[in-house]
């Protein structure tokens, strides 16, 4: 196992000072780089676990904030905060890009080898950020398979891997198809997993707080998930000395 080292970093966006979570490998030399965006509630210990994984894998990791280093336990608060977000692609742009910036000025970080990984919010984030045109090596996203603006999706330049429960209510068969549709017209090389009988982020450990119906963690297809994701950044993204 390399030693990582870790740090907190601050950031404007979105009119709020953002408190990510960098992970970096050991070693000197510039690395790989992965953009790591949190489910709806926020930055949490579990993104941050997941960052420090991929730095002992030798990718230089961010975990961003998307809510001012706040992290909204209950449900109400988190959808008023972010069902505008998701209707808004420029603010969720905004975000992912003051993201992107602090990865980039990582001097450990290869600029030219980034991709970006996200879970709900943090996901259609990732995609944004491709629909924007960002130069990205992959695009990874679990139970955030949002559609965008006519046309913006053919600005994508990398593979899109997406994830998502067969029983999630939050993303049902049509979103499903409907964004399996804008990536097919798109000309995207893209792929979507369903993992039977998983519900609405089913990779994330369970809380002890009030979550939205739907929601449920399912520890084996948890565990297919990150290594899909990790399959995903081998294939796309290989760390290489």
């Amino acid at each position: 196992m390399t030693t990582v080292t870790t740090r907190t970093v601050e950031y404007p966006a979105d009119g709020l000072t953002m408190i990510g979570h960098l992970a970096l490998p050991s070693g000197t030399g510039r690395r790989p780089a992965v953009l790591l965006g949190p489910e709806g509630p926020g930055l949490s210990d579990v993104e941050r676990r997941r960052a420090d994984a991929l730095a002992e894998l030798g990718y230089v990791a961010l975990a961003f904030d998307i809510h001012g280093g706040r992290y909204f336990a209950d449900p109400e608060e988190m959808l008023a905060r972010c069902m505008p977000l998701l209707a808004d692609p420029d603010r969720m742009r905004d975000i992912g890009h003051a993201a992107l910036d602090v990865l980039r000025a990582e001097p450990r970080t290869d600029p030219d080898r980034i991709a970006a990984v996200g879970y709900g919010t943090g996901g259609a984030i990732a995609l944004e950020l491709g629909r924007d045109g960002v130069d990205l090596r992959a695009i990874g996203t679990v139970n955030g398979l949002i559609t965008g603006r006519p046309g913006e999706a053919a600005r994508i330049r990398c593979p899109v891997w997406a994830g998502v429960g067969s029983e999630d209510p939050i993303m049902p068969p049509a979103q499903r198809d409907a964004f399996t549709a804008e990536m097919q017209a798109a000309g995207v090389d893209w792929r979507l997993v369903v993992y039977g009988g998983a519900l609405h982020a089913f990779h994330h450990p369970p809380v002890d707080q009030e979550v939205l119906p739907g929601v449920g963690y399912h520890p084996r297809h948890a565990q297919r998930a990150w290594r899909d994701v990790v399959d995903l950044l081998a294939e796309c993204l290989p760390v290489t000395e």
